[in-house]
């Protein structure tokens, strides 16, 4: 990632003291959201347009969207928190103690293309922690917001993750890493696996709002590698803020800057974390076994 880190940016529950309040964080929360919204509207604006289009790789495009985006959240930021440093995934900056990791179009490779999936993502993030988040989905007319210890909300309604205790039930989100071309840890036989194992696993390319849709609900789980800070700030506090879990592939606390990142409803996490292990009861990506029931769960496991 672009710019420095003060401290690996973790995200345990307990991991830095808090010295920010409840009202503070309301106060930013409300300041920082015109921002977003500028921000997803000059998306907006330009969506299914002619965006002029960069290769980063073959699956790492940037547009003048993401850039207007971001200079847009720069100036805006900056004005209203000038204390606070930002970094952001264009133009990089340097973190600190109290930073704003910034993705102004998550998604962009979808947004090229004229898909529905892509947002603005930002977070504030304190002593490692992400402790204000705000994602937009403009095209989608979607909304979250949160703040650390206030919960978090969609189209100004309460999230809750979901209640499914049961593989065989579930529907989960992932992504493949910009290397999956190359390398072998590229996902796809977790893909296929839990694929089989599940409702499906959809794969819909803007981690922020898959990560989002966790915290709300739409999905059980999502579990992703390659990732940066700016993909998975915001979200990652929705998730804990709506009762669910997020930690590395072995369930271990997860630093924003590790790329690995699982995020589920809690009920299914030690089960996935299990399965993105290798676990030899998932089944065969290869042959004619496809369902769940028997093949994934030990007796007397739950889930």
């Amino acid at each position: 990632m672009s710019g420095s880190l003060a401290r690996p940016l973790l995200m345990s529950a307990a991991t830095s003291p808090m010295t920010l309040d409840a009202n503070d964080l309301d106060t930013i929360l409300r300041d920082a959201l015109p921002v977003a919204r500028a921000a997803a509207k000059v998306l907006a604006d330009r969506w299914r347009g002619t965006p002029e289009v960069r290769s980063k790789s073959r699956s790492d495009l940037v547009t003048d969207a993401d850039l207007a985006s971001e200079s847009l959240i720069r100036e805006q930021l900056t004005a209203r928190f000038p204390s606070h440093a930002i970094v952001g995934e264009e133009g990089g900056g340097e973190g600190g103690a109290l930073a704003w990791f910034v993705d102004p179009l998550d998604g962009t490779t979808n947004f090229a293309h004229g898909h529905p999936f892509f947002c603005v993502s930002m977070a504030l993030v304190h002593e490692g922690e992400p402790v204000v988040g705000i994602v937009i989905a403009p095209a989608l007319s979607l909304e979250w917001s949160a703040t650390r210890g206030g919960g978090v909300t969609r189209n100004g309604a309460r999230c809750q993750v979901s209640q499914t205790t049961l593989l065989d039930d579930a529907l989960l989100s992932t992504g493949f890493p910009s290397w999956r071309a190359s390398r072998g840890d590229n996902n796809y036989r977790a893909f296929l696996a839990l694929d089989a194992a599940t409702h499906g696993v959809r794969r819909c390319g803007a981690s922020a709002i898959e990560i989002a849709m966790v915290a709300d609900g739409s999905y059980d789980a999502f579990w992703d590698l390659g990732l940066k800070p700016w993909d998975v700030g915001a979200s990652t506090l929705f998730v804990r803020e709506a009762g669910g879990l997020v930690t590395d592939f072995d369930g271990s606390p997860v630093a924003l800057d590790a790329g690995r990142i699982l995020a589920s409803n809690g009920r299914l996490h030690a089960r996935l974390s299990r399965a993105l292990a290798g676990d030899v009861s998932l089944p065969p990506i290869d042959g004619v076994e496809h369902r769940a029931g028997p093949h994934l769960r030990r007796p007397g496991e739950v889930g």
